[in-house]
């Protein structure tokens, strides 16, 4: 089979965010329109005038990893090898079964260790970097994310790599698995993003004014900016016939993706940018704008991203876009995990038949032109979804899933 006929599809789900931890309550979440901005309790927010983010709070490791301490090795990594045993064992597979075929994990992330970081700066404030704990330094490197899933599920020889493309790394890890799939060089790819609530991120936004002072309000009129937010999803990824011959089920097909960075300005999106992504994304799935019937747009909630994005896709799909939604209203930006929870909710709402909703949602502005589903889901028949992931430096990665039973023609 040649790799341009080699089919890959996910069968298995690992989710954890603010609004639900697993593919089920995620999904609960979802169609609810949760939201999961709450006062900050990662770190001492005082002197910051706006103190809210989307922290996941009902979290416990120990429910689910068996070699990994549920103490170590860092909280973005814990949640990377969580999500990856919640996808493993949600596709009917064992860590058994993977050790035997060839493997590979793909991980993005944009801030690593950086919330262990936060920790040995206050150790050095208050004593000195001779309080530096030796192990909370190991934690740090962003590599430690791809690693902390092969360790946990005993995955010595799966092909282990950390993706760091920021708020599209996700979407990035996802292409990297399609890709080996499609060429034969690996048998199952686990797929997908983590990152925790840290400080220095959210100084970093708050001093550049993007911190909203409540909630995030996507393509609204009055909308302030974002709100930073954690977590991580891992999809586990095999070919149509390795699924089929098992009797997996099946959430959906992983069609195409398109990837570009056209570093146009290091925080600054370009418009022509992402609609080529766009255009290159659905030209490798095979499939028209016509045929989207839903995209899941980056739509941060800042003034300058949510106009950009929407008017690349007014272009792309020449006015008459599918229906455009931003989770990040719901889950905050949870950085690298971002576009790796947007593609487990891809996968769900085909898999469910509904349109996850934008929340907190008043009047659209008028320069976002677009349908954002506001504040309550809807039923549909999603054939074809488009998953937007754009970063800093230009770095956009675009995923096209579709349902189980073929292509648009």
């Amino acid at each position: 089979m040649s790799a341009i006929d080699r089919r890959v599809v996910v069968t298995g789900i690992g989710v954890i965010s603010s609004i639900g931890v697993g593919p089920k309550e995620f999904a609960a979440g979802l169609r609810e329109g949760r939201s999961g901005a709450a006062p900050i309790t990662a770190f001492d927010t005082t002197g910051f005038e706006h103190v809210n983010a989307c922290e996941v709070t009902d979290f416990e490791p120990a429910e689910w990893l068996r070699r990994t301490p549920a103490d170590g090795p860092g909280r973005a990594a814990r949640f990377a090898a969580t999500a990856a045993r919640m996808a493993v064992t949600d596709a009917g597979l064992d860590e058994d079964a993977l050790r035997d075929r060839r493997g590979l994990i793909s991980i993005g992330t944009t801030d690593g260790g950086s919330r262990e970081i936060d920790e040995l700066t206050e150790a050095e404030v208050a004593a000195g970097p001779e309080a530096w704990d030796p192990e909370i330094v190991g934690s740090i490197p962003a590599a430690r994310l791809a690693a902390a899933v092969a360790l946990e599920l005993d995955l010595p020889d799966a092909d282990a790599t950390t993706f760091a493309t920021a708020c599209s790394a996700g979407n990035y890890a996802l292409g990297n698995g399609l890709d080996a799939i499609r060429l034969g060089e690996t048998d199952y790819a686990l797929c997908g993003g983590a990152d925790a609530v840290c400080r220095k991120t959210f100084t970093a936004f708050y001093r550049l004014g993007t911190i909203s002072p409540d909630v995030c309000r996507p393509f609204d009129r009055n909308r302030q900016g974002i709100l930073t937010g954690e977590g991580a999803a891992v999809l586990l990824l095999e070919s149509l016939e390795s699924a089929q011959a098992r009797g997996a089920r099946i959430y959906a097909e992983v069609l195409g993706y398109g990837l570009n960075c056209d570093a146009f300005h290091p925080v600054a999106p370009d418009q022509e940018s992402i609609a080529r992504c766009m255009r290159a994304a659905l030209a490798d799935a095979g499939v028209r704008a016509a045929d989207v019937d839903l995209i899941s747009a980056h739509g941060t909630g800042t003034k300058a991203n949510d106009v950009t994005e929407c008017r690349a896709i007014n272009d792309v799909f020449e006015r008459r876009p599918p229906r455009t939604v931003s989770l990040k209203s719901m889950l905050g930006h949870t950085m690298g995990a971002a576009s790796a929870i947007a593609a487990a909710a891809c996968c769900l709402a085909i898999t469910g038949g509904f349109i996850p909703p934008t929340i907190h949602h008043e009047e659209t502005d008028p320069d976002c032109e677009i349908d954002c589903v506001p504040n309550r889901s809807a039923p549909a028949d999603l054939r074809v979804v488009q998953s937007n992931g754009l970063a800093f430096g230009g770095n956009n990665a675009v995923v096209i899933f579709g349902a189980h039973g073929g292509r648009a023609a």
